[in-house]
């Protein structure tokens, strides 16, 4: 009897278990639910910083506020994101990466019904500022979660899933929020996120594990030192051209304050070993790097939102909600090439996709400086679908770069990093070319106004003069040409700065490294 005969029948060997994805730290039951909850919170929050834009005057005129104050509903929530968001690391690691995120939506939902609730502006600001501290952490974790289910394979198709919900939240939130408050009330702006917010806690909740990481000590003098420096810029930002910026003594003392703060805060970053960013993420170029572009992409982006909207109802007479469908081309041209980007990533290096998106974005700024007073929506319309492809190539390999080298236990303080820089960027962009515009029509209205003599009307000026109010009225008409024309050649100005921007960004990206495995201690696979 052979060896083989003599053992007993124990029928089919079972498979052996599947080995765990290579590089995945959380393995749950249900990806595409955890997807789904996960990027519903981050765009809800990434709504409420645009939706309540074209809000304001119907709730300035129910709160009883004044033009200055009426900013601060978004002054407020963006300021109070901005100095939450470093602590985004410390508190997964403290608390749970669950936790944390639960805690976030609930916490965001809870202030959203109390802001839809408000009845007078220090309600309204208080609440919002409740929103902005709540909200802070939803992007960056869900971000953090994204990455954390995927394999290095996977994470290209992820982002392509992040970067849909951070670049059509500010373009479909200015025409969302114009419908919500056209057809129903401002207070809906905010109430909406009520059924969102519930849905998507208790998904979390039920699918996410309570990953948590080493223990650290809380960097609170890191923390205050970046609060201070990041509250003082904000503010100096808002107020700096209502104030006539540096002739005002506030405005150089927020100047000061926040130089210094962000200066104490480098060094206290570099120097100290448990710092609220670990020392870690400012040895990674790559990151470093993306850190800058992200600021990059953040003033461009946030720029030509908020500038575009002025030049469309101003000089194009376009209305409130016509104007805001005028901006759902970005739209269309970022969900056109995200199925593009994601078959050609794993292909094409990050770094070239880096560089067309610079290029395209730079090239879709060129085109608008093209445009004149009367033009076409046809023109409007495919700079804007040019401008989201540009868009879409930018930020997913973005990303992408920005993780390639960095170690697992560290991206939930680099995606607060990203985040935080966006933020800064965006605010930094809309007061350089606020300013630019303001200053840039008052020359060009001196300039126009000065070529405009006898010598240029068909009619002699002299017997014009002699009609009376006639000749008021005429002139007024003269005047109201002449400073549309100057604000034409003020938002084409800058057009061409933010092209240039974009253009100049391209030689740095030589300096990023092909992405590749992330380098450091492998985190084991936590099931659910």
């Amino acid at each position: 009897m052979t060896e083989a005969a003599a053992l007993p029948d124990r029928g089919p060997v079972p498979p052996p278990p599947p080995s765990p994805r290579q590089g995945v730290r959380l393995v749950v039951s249900n990806r595409p639910l955890l997807i789904g909850g996960s990027m519903a919170a981050m765009v809800m929050q990434v709504l409420d910083t645009t939706i309540a834009n074209v809000a304001l005057p119907h709730m300035q005129a129910s709160l009883g506020a004044t033009t200055d104050t009426i900013t601060w509903v978004l002054t407020s929530y963006v300021l109070a994101s901005a100095i939450a968001l470093p602590a985004t690391g410390w508190l997964v690691n403290r608390l749970g990466l669950r936790t944390v995120f639960v805690g976030s939506v609930a916490a965001f939902t809870f202030a959203s019904v109390l802001c839809g609730l408000a009845q007078n502006m220090p309600q309204i600001v208080t609440f919002r500022v409740m929103q902005g501290l709540a909200g802070a952490f939803l992007a960056p974790l869900a971000q953090t979660v994204l990455l954390d289910i995927s394999t290095e394979e996977e994470r290209p198709r992820m982002m392509i899933i992040y970067s849909q919900g951070v670049l059509l939240g500010p373009i479909i939130g200015p025409v969302l929020g114009g419908y919500i408050t056209e057809n129903f009330s401002w207070h809906w702006v905010f109430l909406i996120n009520l059924p969102i917010g519930i849905i998507t806690g208790l998904v979390l909740f039920a699918m996410l594990p309570n990953l948590q990481g080493p223990r650290e000590k809380f960097d609170f003098r890191g923390w205050a030192l970046l609060g201070v420096a990041v509250a003082a810029l904000q503010l100096m930002l808002d107020r700096g051209q209502g104030e006539d910026w540096f002739s005002s003594a506030e405005i150089v003392i927020y100047a000061v304050m926040a130089l210094a703060a962000f200066w104490m805060a480098g060094v206290h970053l570099f120097t100290k070993k448990d710092s609220i960013f670990p020392r870690e993420l400012f040895a990674d170029a790559n990151l470093l790097l993306c850190v800058f572009f992200t600021f990059i992409f953040g003033m461009v982006m946030m720029s030509v939102l908020a500038l575009l909207p002025g030049l469309l109802q101003q000089i194009y007479g376009y209305p409130a909600v016509d104007a805001g469908w005028l901006l759902m081309p970005r739209g269309l041209g970022m969900l056109l090439s995200m199925t593009l980007i994601g078959r050609l990533i794993a292909k094409l290096d990050a770094r070239l996709s880096l560089a067309l998106g610079f290029g395209i974005t730079g090239g879709s700024m060129w085109m608008m400086t093209g445009w004149t007073v009367d033009m076409p929506a046809t023109e409007i319309f495919i700079a804007g679908l040019v401008q989201g492809v540009g868009f879409s190539f930018l930020f997913m390999p973005l990303n992408i770069l920005a993780f390639a080298t960095l170690p697992g236990h560290l991206r939930t303080h680099a995606t607060s990093l990203l985040n935080l820089t966006r933020n800064i960027g965006q605010s930094i962009g809309l007061a350089v070319c606020t300013v630019l515009l303001s200053r840039n029509i008052q020359v060009n209205h001196a300039e126009l106004g000065a070529r405009i003599t006898q010598y240029s009307f068909p009619i002699d000026i002299g017997r014009l003069r002699a009609a009376g109010q006639l000749s008021e009225s005429a002139l007024s008409v003269v005047d109201g040409i002449v400073t549309k024309q100057a604000a034409m050649i003020a938002y084409l100005n800058d057009f061409w700065f933010m092209a240039i921007i974009c253009w100049a960004a391209i030689p740095l990206i030589v300096f990023t490294r092909k992405p590749k495995p992330a380098a450091g201690p492998p985190s084991g696979d936590i099931p659910h």
